[in-house]
C-alpha cells in the first residue's frame, strides 16, 4: 500500500476586495464573528496538513498580523507576499519556493469560507498522489465562474474563465470552485509554463489544466452538488447572504441534536455552541466563543452569551449579556439569571443563585443559594452561601488605582444602597443596615450601620497606580 501523502495547504488571501468597499482586506470580513480566512485556516487545521502557506497581499501587514499563529499549534503556518496582484496562478507561484515535492498541494481560497474538512479529502483522495483532481460544481446560473470543458468521452480538457470563453463554453453549467489539488513536483512544472495572454492579461491557475493534459497527467473531477461550500463572498450583499446560510444551517444542526429553538431564523451562533438534551432557546439569541448549555437550559429572548458555561436546569431569563472573554463565566445548576443582568469575565455564580435584573456580577463567585435581586454591582467579591444582597448595593472594589477584593460570608444580609469598601470582609450571619458605607470587617452575627456626618478632606491626593511588575 503506497504512504499516504504529506498534504501543504496554500490559502490565497491577496486581494483586495475593492466591492466590499471597506478599508478591511477582504479576507479579514467577518463571518459568525470570525474572518472569512481563519474558517479556511480551521478547515486546514482538521487535515492533519504537513504546513499552510498563506499568499498575502493587500493589506498583508494586518492579515499576517491577524492571523499570527499561536504558539504550539498547528499545523505550520507561514506567510508569501503577492506583490504585485497578477492573478491566481501568479499568486501560487510564490508559494513555490516552500513547497517540497514530495506532497500534495491543495489550494483554496481565502473568500470561500464554508467548504467541509470532509470534502477536501475527498478531493485529495481523487488526486491519489498523482492526478490534478479539481473540485467542481454544477451551477444553473454559472455566470462569473470558470467553466469546465470536457471532450466527448466525459474527461477533462481545460478550464475557460468567463471573460474569455465563447458563447457556447460559457453555456456550460459545471464550474470550476477555485479549489484543487494536485502533486507538488508536477504542480510547479506546470506553474513554471503560465502564462497572461488572456482577456485580463493574468495568469490564471484554472491554465494549469491544459498542461495536465498536455503532459497526459489525468484530470479528474470531484463534483459536489452543495453551492455553499464554494460560495466566494465579493461584496456585502453575498456575506450577509452567506451569513444566513451559515446561520441556517448552524440551527438545523442544533435541532436535529433537539434543541428546541423558537425561530431558528432568529438564532445566531458566532463559535461553539454545546447543547444537552431539551435545551429551549428563545427568539434572537446570540452565542459567541464557546458556550456549553447543560440539560433542561432555558434561554429567553434577545440574549448574548459567550464563552460561558450553564449547568442543568439553569434559566437565562431575556436581555441577559453573559461574556467570559478569557477568563470564562459559568452558571450553576438551577440558577435563576436575569432580565437583563450581565455577567462580566470571572462570574461564577453556584446553585440555585439568582442574580436580578440589571445586577452586573464581574471577578466574583457566588455560592450555593446566594440572591441579588436587583440594581447591584458584584464586582472582585467572593459571596458565601444564603447571602441576601439588597437592592442598589455595590461592592467598591476600585480605589482609582488598583482593585481589592470584597468577602461576603454566609448568611450576611445586605440592606439596599450599602457600599461595602473593598479590601472588607462581612463576617457570618451579619447585617448590613441600609444606606451603610462598610469600610472595615464586621463580627458574625453583627448588625453594622454606618450613617455618619458629611465629611471633606481639602486637597486630596488620589492614590497612584503601583508600578508594573
Amino acid at each position: 500500500m503506497p504512504a499516504t501523502p504529506k498534504i501543504d495547504i496554500v490559502i490565497l488571501a491577496a486581494g483586495k476586495g475593492t466591492r466590499m468597499k471597506s478599508a478591511t482586506p477582504k479576507v479579514l470580513q467577518k463571518l459568525a464573528h470570525q474572518g472569512l480566512v481563519q474558517h479556511v485556516l480551521d478547515t486546514a487545521a482538521q487535515l492533519q496538513a504537513r504546513q499552510v502557506v498563506v499568499i498575502t497581499g493587500h493589506g498583508a501587514e494586518q492579515v499576517e498580523a491577524t492571523l499570527a499563529q499561536p504558539d504550539g499549534t498547528t499545523p505550520k503556518r507561514q506567510f508569501v507576499r503577492q506583490m504585485p496582484q497578477l492573478g491566481t496562478g501568479h499568486a501560487v507561484q510564490q508559494a513555490v519556493p516552500v513547497l517540497a515535492d514530495d506532497g500534495v498541494v491543495v489550494v483554496l481560497s481565502g473568500d470561500v469560507p464554508l467548504t467541509q474538512a470532509d470534502t477536501i479529502e475527498q478531493l485529495i483522495a481523487q488526486c491519489a498522489g498523482s492526478k490534478l483532481a479539481l473540485l467542481t460544481l454544477n451551477m444553473p446560473n454559472p455566470f462569473g465562474y470558470g467553466r469546465v470543458l470536457r471532450d466527448a468521452a466525459g474527461q477533462v480538457t481545460r478550464i475557460v474563465e468567463q471573460k474569455d470563453g465563447p458563447l457556447q463554453e460559457l453555456a456550460v453549467t459545471e464550474i470550476y470552485s477555485g479549489i484543487l489539488a494536485a502533486p507538488a513536483k508536477l504542480l510547479k512544472g506546470w506553474l513554471a509554463r503560465l502564462d497572461n495572454c488572456n482577456a485580463q492579461q493574468e495568469f490564471y491557475l484554472t491554465d494549469v489544466v491544459k498542461h495536465a493534459v498536455a503532459d497526459g497527467v489525468p484530470v479528474v473531477a470531484h463534483t459536489i452538488d452543495d453551492a455553499v461550500q464554494v460560495a466566494g463572498v465579493n461584496s456585502p450583499q453575498q456575506l450577509a447572504e452567506l451569513e444566513r446560510e451559515y446561520q441556517r444551517r448552524q440551527a438545523n444542526k442544533l435541532m436535529a441534536e433537539g434543541v428546541r429553538l423558537r425561530d431558528p431564523a432568529r438564532l445566531d451562533v458566532r463559535g461553539q455552541l454545546i447543547c444537552g438534551q431539551d435545551v429551549e432557546i428563545d427568539v434572537n439569541c446570540v452565542f459567541e466563543g464557546h458556550v456549553t448549555l447543560g440539560n433542561n437550559v432555558r434561554i429567553g429572548a434577545n440574549c448574548v452569551i459567550a464563552n460561558c458555561t450553564v449547568a442543568d436546569t439553569a434559566t437565562i431569563h431575556p436581555f441577559t449579556h453573559s461574556d467570559g472573554e478569557k477568563l470564562g463565566a459559568s452558571v450553576g445548576q438551577g440558577a435563576l439569571v436575569g432580565p437583563f443582568a450581565s455577567l462580566r469575565p470571572g462570574a461564577q455564580l453556584g446553585e440555585e443563585v439568582h442574580i436580578g435584573n440589571f445586577v452586573e456580577v464581574k471577578n466574583s463567585t457566588l455560592a450555593k443559594s446566594a440572591k441579588a435581586n436587583h440594581l447591584a454591582y458584584l464586582g472582585d467579591a467572593t459571596v458565601g452561601e444564603r447571602v441576601n444582597y439588597g437592592a442598589g448595593c455595590i461592592t467598591a472594589n476600585y480605589d482609582g488605582a488598583n482593585k481589592h477584593r470584597t468577602t461576603i460570608e454566609a448568611d450576611v444580609h445586605v440592606g439596599s444602597n450599602s457600599v461595602l469598601v473593598a479590601p472588607v470582609t462581612i463576617g457570618a450571619g451579619g447585617t448590613v443596615g441600609a444606606g451603610s458605607v462598610v469600610g472595615r470587617d464586621t463580627p458574625a452575627n453583627a448588625l453594622t450601620v454606618v450613617r455618619g456626618p458629611l465629611k471633606q478632606k481639602a486637597n486630596y491626593q488620589r492614590p497612584a497606580k503601583k508600578p508594573k511588575a
